[in-house]
């Protein structure tokens, strides 16, 4: 590849603006959800393994979904829609749930009562993340704009 064409392609496959934010706080809440699933699994799992494992399961969410967001390709692009709209099934179930019977969640997961316990932004983050990949689609393969 040229010098010319690695300019030509190179800012079409960079995220920049709100992307970046987006992606940004995709990160800090991939952490976040990691630490605490870390913290609840080993101290105390046995208390509640299916808020602990949902836990779990959403950092797993959210690390993919950083990385899918990162990524400027169709395969990582499919894979965002995927994370993200899980993750906002996730959170609607979970929060729905949490509210309608909480003797299943006696102890909080990330997307409890619909992320109350993160500022409701696992609730908010995936429909900024929808929104986002509905106005970036992809750049076609072989395209050089």
């Amino acid at each position: 590849m040229t010098e010319a064409q690695t300019e030509q392609t190179g800012p079409a496959n960079r995220v920049s603006g709100i992307g970046r934010l987006l992606i940004a706080v995709y990160g800090v809440l991939a952490l976040a959800a990691t630490g605490r699933s870390f913290v609840q699994i080993v101290r105390a799992f046995d208390d509640a393994p299916l808020a602990y494992s949902l836990s779990a399961l959403a950092a797993v969410v959210y690390i993919v979904a950083t990385i899918a967001l990162v990524r400027r390709t169709a395969l990582w692009y499919r894979i965002a829609w995927f994370t993200i709209g899980f993750e906002l099934l996730g959170v609607l179930l979970v929060g729905t749930l949490s509210l309608v019977d909480p003797a299943l969640f006696q102890h909080a997961t990330v997307w409890s009562v619909y992320g109350s316990g993160y500022l409701f932004i696992p609730l908010v983050l995936p429909l900024l993340g929808m929104w986002w990949l509905a106005r970036h689609p992809p750049a076609p393969t072989g395209s050089r704009t």
